[in-house]
C-alpha cells in the first residue's frame, strides 16, 4: 500500500516575537518617521491652542471646541511619545497599540477638520483664529498621514515596538 503523503511537501511557519521587558530611555525613536510625526503633532497642537487662547473670542464655542481638540491631542500624543521613548509600548506588547493609535489618529483627523474649519470661519473677525485654523489644518494632515501609516502597519501585522520575525521552512518527506 502506498503512503498517501508521499511526494507532498509541508510548509512550516514559525513566528517569534522579540521584546525587552526593560523600561529604558531610547532617544533614537524621535528620529524615526513615527517619532517625528508625534513631535510635529505635539507642536502643532500647542501652537493652535496658543493662537486660539490669546484671541478675544476664545470663550466662544468655536474656540472652546478647537482648544478641546488641541489639548486632548497634545496630551494623548505626548503620553504616547513618552511611552515609545521609554519602551513602555514594547513592555506591554499584547495591547493592540497600533489599532489604538490608528483609531485615535483617524478620529483626530476628522476632529481637526471640523475644528480648523470652524476657526477659519471666524478668521475675518479675529486673526488669531486664522492662525489657529492654519495650525489645525497642518495637524489634520499630520494625524491623517499617521493614521494611514498605522492602518498599513496593522494590515501587515507589524508590532508597534519590538521585533517580529517569521521563518518559513519547507519540509519534504523522506523517500522509502
Amino acid at each position: 500500500m502506498a503512503d498517501p503523503n508521499y511526494g507532498r511537501t509541508t510548509t512550516v511557519t514559525t513566528e517569534t516575537i522579540v521584546t525587552s521587558p526593560n523600561i529604558r530611555f531610547d532617544p533614537s525613536y524621535i528620529r524615526t518617521l513615527p517619532g517625528m510625526l508625534k513631535a510635529a503633532q505635539i507642536i502643532l497642537n500647542l501652537l493652535g491652542f496658543i493662537c486660539i487662547t490669546v484671541s478675544y473670542h476664545s470663550i466662544h464655542s468655536r474656540g472652546s471646541w478647537f482648544n478641546t481638540v488641541a489639548m486632548i491631542g497634545f496630551w494623548f500624543t505626548g503620553i504616547l511619545l513618552v511611552f515609545y521613548l521609554f519602551h513602555v509600548i514594547e513592555k506591554f506588547f499584547k495591547i493592540p497599540w497600533l489599532k489604538v493609535e490608528f483609531v485615535f489618529c483617524a478620529v483626530w483627523t476628522l476632529f481637526y477638520l471640523l475644528a480648523a474649519s470652524l476657526a477659519a470661519g471666524w478668521a475675518n473677525r479675529d486673526e488669531a483664529f486664522g492662525a489657529g485654523a492654519f495650525f489645525g489644518y497642518c495637524a489634520m494632515v499630520a494625524y491623517g498621514y499617521d493614521a494611514f501609516l498605522k492602518f498599513n502597519a496593522v494590515k501587515s501585522g507589524q508590532l508597534a515596538q519590538g521585533e517580529r520575525t517569521t521563518t518559513t521552512e519547507t519540509v519534504s518527506p523522506t523517500a522509502y
